[in-house]
């Protein structure tokens, strides 16, 4: 397995201009909860079709990222999430980011693997991959950083390793059952839905 890298509130300047000339990437995020309004980001993930991971730890109170604004809002850049919805929400309320352009693989899943009813990231990797990821990290502390273990570090870094595979797999299968335009239109809504999500609406198309 590959190795990954860990640095500090911002991606360098370097690897910035290194995942720029990518055609997609992979992101993920870790935080101390899943309330927007409460719970803090903690880490960013980036991984490349070259395997190259990154880590980034974001410290507390930290608001901005420019280099990683740079990057997840270049068009140019495909960012490929696993439940999109929440990663662009918590991006959004902590460093200001508006992520674009998006490709959910918890979206795609659903679309296209309809024979059931796992859509969890663990689940897809194995299904279209055949790799088993550790989830025993997944519930953790992630707000100290700097004494993160390794455990929770490779956690983490496998949490972006298999998404652009696992994309390639579900476009196949989208286009297969004549469900790639739709997926489409649904990665097109999520700014919308993250919008609804930070001003608190709920149920907003129901009766």
């Amino acid at each position: 397995m590959a190795e990954f890298q860990v640095c500090d509130r911002d991606l360098p300047d370097a690897l910035l201009k290194t995942y720029l000339n990518a055609e997609a990437i992979a992101v993920d995020t870790e935080t101390m909860g899943l309330i927007y309004q409460r719970d803090r980001l903690c880490l960013v993930q980036l991984c490349d079709p070259q395997d190259r991971v990154t880590v980034i730890r974001i410290d507390k109170k930290q608001t901005e990222a420019p280099n990683l604004k740079q990057l997840l809002e270049a068009q140019t850049v495909l960012k490929v999430f696993h439940f999109a919805r929440f990663d662009l929400a918590i991006l959004r309320q902590n460093l200001d980011i508006y992520v674009q352009p998006v490709f959910c693989t918890k979206i795609a899943s659903k679309l296209a693997r309809t024979y059931t009813n796992r859509h969890g990231l663990k689940d897809l990797v194995m299904d279209l991959e055949q790799v088993e990821l550790d989830k025993s990290s997944q519930s953790s502390d992630w707000g100290n950083p700097n004494n993160l273990s390794d455990e929770q570090l490779r956690y983490a870094a496998n949490d972006v390793r298999y998404l652009l595979s696992v994309r390639q797999k579900l476009i196949t299968m989208l286009q297969r059952e004549e469900r790639w335009q739709l997926a489409q239109e649904c990665f097109e809504a999520l700014s919308v839905m993250v919008s609804l999500d930070l001003l608190l609406y709920r149920d907003i198309f129901e009766h």
